[in-house]
Formats: C-alpha cells, sequence, structure tokens
C-alpha cells in the first residue's frame, strides 16, 4: 500500500484518515502471466495499481493481427478510461506481460472514494492527464521514425522492462516482425 500512496502522493495531499480510507477500500490482486485484467468486449469494472510487473494494453486490428499499444509498468495506475467512465464495452485487452501484483478498487469503492474524499478527484485528473501526456509522447515517434530509431526510444522509455517484455510484445509495439526486431537489435549491439 505504500507504493499506492508514494505515488498518490506526488500529486496531492492526503491525510491520514483519507489514506485509511482509501486503504479500505482496496484489494490486492495477483495476476498471472498472460491473465487479463480486463478484455475487449467488456465492461471495464475496476482501476488497478502496478506494484510489480507490467501490462499491456493490446487490440486485434481488422486483419486479426494482435497490435500492442503500450506498457504499463509498476507505480502506474492502469483502468481503460473510456469503458470504466462510460460503462461501455472496452476496445482493447489489457493483459499481464510478467506475473503481476496489484492493488485494485471496484468501480462502486472507487466512485465513493472519489464523491468522500475532498480534492481525490483532483489528484486522479492529474494522474490521469500525466498518462495521457506520456501515451503521446511514447506513441508520436513511432508514427514518424525508422525501426532502429523506435527502438532505441523504446529502450528509453522502458529501460528496466525490456528484459521483462517477450521480443513478440515489443515488436508488435514497434510496428515490426519479430526477424526485423532481431536484425535492428544485432545492429545496435
Amino acid at each position: 500500500m505504500k507504493e499506492l500512496f508514494d505515488f498518490m502522493l506526488r500529486f496531492g495531499n492526503l491525510n491520514q484518515q483519507q489514506m485509511d480510507f482509501i486503504a479500505s477500500k482496496a484489494t490486492e490482486l495477483d495476476l498471472s502471466k498472460e491473465e487479463y485484467f480486463s478484455e475487449a468486449g467488456k465492461i471495464a469494472k475496476q482501476v488497478g495499481f502496478v506494484v510489480d510487473g507490467i501490462l499491456r494494453v493490446c487490440y486485434y486490428n481488422n486483419k486479426s493481427e494482435e497490435i500492442t499499444k503500450y506498457f504499463i509498468e509498476e507505480n502506474n495506475l492502469v483502468v481503460d478510461l473510456e469503458s470504466f467512465d462510460n460503462q461501455i464495452c472496452s476496445s482493447a485487452y489489457v493483459q499481464a506481460v510478467t506475473d503481476c501484483k496489484m492493488i485494485i478498487f471496484q468501480r462502486k469503492d472507487w466512485l465513493e472514494l472519489l464523491q468522500t474524499i475532498v480534492g481525490f478527484d483532483a489528484i486522479v485528473h492529474k494522474i490521469i492527464s500525466r498518462a495521457l501526456i506520456q501515451k503521446v509522447e511514447r506513441r508520436s515517434p513511432l508514427v514518424s521514425e525508422d525501426a532502429t530509431t523506435r527502438y532505441l526510444k523504446f529502450l528509453e522509455i522502458y529501460p528496466t522492462a525490456v528484459n521483462r517484455i517477450p521480443l513478440s510484445y515489443v515488436a508488435s509495439y514497434l510496428g515490426v516482425t519479430q526477424s526485423s526486431l532481431s536484425r535492428i537489435r544485432k545492429n545496435i549491439r
């Protein structure tokens, strides 16, 4: 729970009573490698915080190819926001890349926290804004750069994750084949 509060306190202030209330609404979840946190076609019902492990957000394109949009590492919130907020079916999967330890909040508890704790909505808004900015910054270079530059940028963005993520997911994220990624990695060494 300490990791969650260290994370939240970077975005605003919470007193001990508020933190105790948040803790009372949280449950721990161990997600096994390749297990889904949320799935396409279903409504997201929980908000998670990654204590340990890596998740990925992916979808299937119109050719039934699996595309990895981005990765979520430790000390980040994870939620399919559009599905969660609007109670609509998700278009993406959130899947554990490694075994994950998470702290989760069910939707009714999360909404209660937002309605009860003064300033909690502002903290959550700052966290979401930061996540959206990161998402744009991480995806933008992937559009215009060559594959080697994209891989080098990936190493910069996810320095501790590269050896924990299967190459097939990295290749999917970069929009290259696995054999192309192997060549790129060989040329960089």
